[in-house]
């Protein structure tokens, strides 16, 4: 994964009116959990654009006085109304410590349902996963390439060396089915054909 660099700075104090504070100068109060104590931290909103505005994945490596920690992005909160970045949780990580992440599914290929005329869906974003960093692909490749028409493709049929897919294997993860239009050229075929068969028998 790529590495996304932001420079903090530790909260002395913490509590709602101290966030309130932080907030009204457009700075986004943080935390990082998973190792030996929790950091409460922040750093101006702008900082962050790059990391949230995107699909791709990254580390995040917290720069915090003289000490650094390594991460990734666990949750986000947004204002309800203004969309301004209220909350950013982060999950420390370490190489030898396998962690559960989500990673962006992306799907592969000109399937061959949808060369016939169907529409091809991706019916999940996100595939969760558990392993160590080395092991953890900033995205996931999805071959749909000989996917037919009301063919699909499941969470079972994945195969991710190294990585356990904690996602129920029943879960779809892409599909092609048939469209209005094409129903309605079928329906149109069956018709005709159905009534040169009737012509044939008249004659």
């Amino acid at each position: 994964m790529r590495v996304f660099e932001i420079n903090g700075t530790i909260r002395e104090k913490v509590g709602k009116t101290e966030t309130k504070k932080l907030r009204k100068q457009d700075l986004v109060p943080c935390e990082i959990y998973g190792g030996n104590e929790n950091v409460h931290f922040y750093a101006h909103e702008n900082d962050f654009r790059k990391l949230i505005y995107t699909h791709e994945l990254f580390t995040v490596k917290i720069n915090l006085a003289d000490k650094s920690y390594e991460g990734v992005m666990k949750d986000i909160q947004f204002h309800p109304v203004t969309d301004k970045i209220l909350h950013i949780d982060f999950l420390q990580i370490f190489d030898d410590k396998p962690f559960k992440y989500k990673i962006p599914i992306e799907l592969d290929g000109f399937a061959k349902g949808v060369q016939a005329g169907g529409k091809l869906y991706k019916e999940m974003r996100y595939l969760r996963i558990k392993g160590l960093l080395k092991d953890m692909p900033e995205v996931l490749k999805v071959d749909v390439t000989n996917l037919e028409i009301g063919k699909t493709i499941k969470v079972r049929d994945l195969k991710i060396d190294k990585l356990e897919i904690l996602e129920p294997a029943s879960n779809l993860v892409a599909s092609v089915k048939v469209t209005r239009a094409a129903k309605s050229i079928e329906a149109t075929e069956e018709v005709e054909g159905e009534e040169q068969t009737e012509e044939k028998v008249a004659e």
